[in-house]
């Protein structure tokens, strides 16, 4: 019998650290401001990268950016940057960690990256398939002997680099950053290595593209999630005036 650790609200899962922070760093900053115990897993070290000095440096830039946004758990799989594949080996490793940590909200990769790396597509199937194989009775021994755990939401965000859309039967819900957008640059800015001054120019664009979501669901700033279950409610008043 296993001592569980004490479960985690919601895990953020990305192929490369920095990609969470990128994709739904104002959304994990809300939800640890919340007093939600927030967790991060990177599936690669995302090394080696031009001006990196290796994993190490990567590492401990991921490690700082967790601290910013407020999480109380990150760890990295340790599977290989630019050699990701969709495989039982990763998708049982991954669905270990949903088993352990118990997640109310898991949010995941939603889309390929056309022109960037083949990575955030296999990790859009991993991340799937071990939300799936957690839930899984009868196969123990594959799985070191954890609890079966089924997770009870489980959404996409997502790395764009053009205007904001979700895949064709996903649900959009914008979540109201506004109040954290500074936060989500901060965890960004923590990654030197790969933000360096020749490329502050992501930083605006990271603006620019969370005032575009917000413009689309009616807030100052804004991340998009989605979901192949359509949002629903028991308060329709409490969700269309959250601070009513």
């Amino acid at each position: 019998m296993h001592t569980l650790p004490q479960p985690l609200d919601v895990i953020a899962v990305g192929a490369h650290p920095d990609d969470v922070e990128i994709g739904c760093g104002g959304t994990l900053a809300l939800l640890a401001a919340q007093g939600y115990r927030v967790g991060i897993v990177d599936l690669t070290d995302g090394e080696p990268t031009p001006r990196s000095s290796g994993p190490e440096q990567r590492l401990a830039e991921a490690a700082a950016a967790g601290a910013v946004l407020g999480a109380v758990h990150r760890e990295n799989l340790r599977f290989p940057n630019r050699r990701l594949f969709d495989s039982f080996e990763i998708r049982v490793a991954l669905a270990k960690v949903f088993r352990r940590w118990q997640p109310k909200l898991v949010l995941g990769l939603g889309d390929k990256t056309p022109l960037a790396s083949p990575d955030h597509a296999q990790t859009v199937a991993i991340t799937e398939a071990a939300v799936f194989y957690s839930r899984l009775t009868k196969w123990d021994d594959t799985f070191d002997d954890l609890p079966v755990y089924t997770v009870p939401q489980f959404l996409t965000y997502f790395l764009f680099a053009g205007v904001p859309s979700v895949p064709h039967g996903h649900s959009p819900l914008v979540v109201d950053i506004a109040g954290h957008l500074a936060t989500k640059l901060e965890s960004i800015a923590c990654y030197a290595s790969q933000f360096p001054p020749e490329k502050a120019h992501v930083f605006p664009r990271v603006r620019a593209l969370a005032e575009t979501v917000g413009l689309m669901g009616g807030c100052e700033a804004g991340e998009l999630l989605a979901g192949s279950r359509i949002p629903c409610t028991t308060d329709p008043i409490r969700l269309l005036f959250p601070t009513s």
